[in-house]
């Protein structure tokens, strides 16, 4: 039986985990809770890293006991049955037309904004953008790995530059105190900030490929997650302690990047800026190829996109997603298909994928990790209600896809 090639270690791990957390969120949701919830930001990051802290333990614990291609399906498969986690699987992929190529049009934003090109040098950039992250595929997710460790590098160098440079430094911020916060201001900057770390789920799937799984892939989540925390929070206390005036999220990094460094250090923000952004892309691209390679093997064996290359990656299943995006980037620019309002709809798709997470962790696992999983379904219960009636598109996909799966398999058997 094809394997994937065992090649990551805790190093690598830490890396991907990183940058798929930090990716566009980095330059964009400090400014936006400095914004809405102005020095209280400061206690809304460690506030949300013991929110999604147990969610993260949780994942850990099944990717330690359950290492596998297939990710929350395959969570879902073993807790439940295989329907619904064949289900869960193809459910994940339902992101993939308009998530992947929002997340291309923030990453080619960084040029557009230096060097203010047209739309169609924007297109091309993005179709170069999925080129590179096919190359990357070609040679596994160790290749991936040492990438994107270089990336997770250059953000954090960024971040602490911004926040050591200025005088006095971040860490000498004045922190409100308790009895000070709003909680409302709080609470609404918590509902955006709570997007940072999607990523946990796609990270998943690369467990398979860890040298040692049950070792270092937990490790490597915990301690990505909160180095992630740390950077969100000292690049919020940067915004906080340098921004002069009224908060402008667009314009919030740049101008404080321009103030310490000069006009011309601005290439080099927009570079790493990009890199960032890449790499979000690139873990996400290469995680979506591994889940159809793991669902078409369980459910078409015998099609090309079940099927390794010599290196033993699942090229076919990447070019095939690559190639979807490409023509979902191009529908886009030719038809100016805003993407805003699919991207809330998106997050409830994201979120309902770590409700099923959570579920099967309640059946898998024993004693206080039961607990703790129960904890953390309430907790996604609470996100679902939070993005209201929106979360009715990802309930109706997870349904319609149910209903086809279980129509299939009663065909199967008569």
């Amino acid at each position: 039986m094809e394997q994937l090639k065992k090649e990551l270690n805790f190093v690598q791990g830490v890396g991907l985990l990183t940058t798929s957390l930090l990716g566009t969120g980095i330059f964009a949701i400090p400014a936006i809770t400095a914004e809405i919830a102005g020095n209280n930001g400061l206690w809304a990051w460690p506030l949300l890293l013991i929110m999604i802290f147990p969610i993260g333990l949780i994942f850990a614990e099944l990717g330690k006991y359950y290492p596998s291609a297939g990710g929350v399906a395959y969570f879902v498969n073993r807790a439940f049955n295989p329907t619904l986690g064949r289900v869960s699987g193809w459910f994940f992929l339902t992101v993939i037309p308009f998530n992947l190529p929002a997340a291309l049009y923030i990453a080619s934003g960084f040029w557009v904004s230096l060097f203010n090109i047209p739309p169609f040098v924007e297109l091309l950039i993005q179709l170069m953008t999925l080129f590179f992250i096919w190359l990357i595929g070609l040679f596994g997710a160790g290749a991936s790995g040492w990438i994107q460790t270089l990336i997770a590098m250059l953000i954090i160098g960024l971040v602490m530059t911004i926040g050591f440079s200025s005088s006095p430094s971040v860490l000498t911020i004045e922190w409100p105190n308790l009895w000070q916060i709003d909680a409302v201001s709080l609470m609404n900057a918590l509902g955006v900030m709570f997007w940072c770390f999607v990523g946990i789920e796609a990270f998943v799937h690369l467990t398979t490929e860890f040298k040692r799984p049950e070792k270092d892939f937990p490790r490597a989540l915990i301690v990505g997650l909160v180095l992630a925390g740390f950077i969100y929070w000292a690049c919020t206390a940067a915004v906080l302690s340098l921004s002069t005036g009224s908060i402008v999220v667009t314009t919030a990094l740049p101008n404080i990047i321009e103030q310490l460094f000069g006009q011309q250090a601005l290439w080099i923000f927009c570079a790493i800026g990009y890199a960032a952004c890449f790499a979000t892309i690139n873990i996400y691209y290469q995680s979506y190829a591994r889940l159809i390679w793991d669902q078409t093997k369980q459910d078409f064996p015998s099609i090309w996109l079940a099927k390794l290359s010599k290196r033993s990656t699942p090229v076919n299943s990447l070019s095939f997603v690559i190639l979807l995006s490409g023509i979902f980037l191009i529908l886009i620019h030719f038809f100016t298909i805003s993407l805003t309002s699919l991207l809330i709809y998106a997050n409830g798709v994201f979120v309902f994928i770590y409700l099923l997470a959570m579920l099967s962790a309640v059946r898998l696992l024993k004693g206080k990790l039961r607990i703790i999983a129960a904890i953390c379904t309430m907790i996604c219960v609470g996100l679902l209600w939070v993005i209201g009636y929106k979360s009715l598109y990802a309930i109706g996909i997870f349904i319609f896809l149910w209903l086809v799966a279980k129509c299939l398999t009663l065909k199967k058997y008569h």
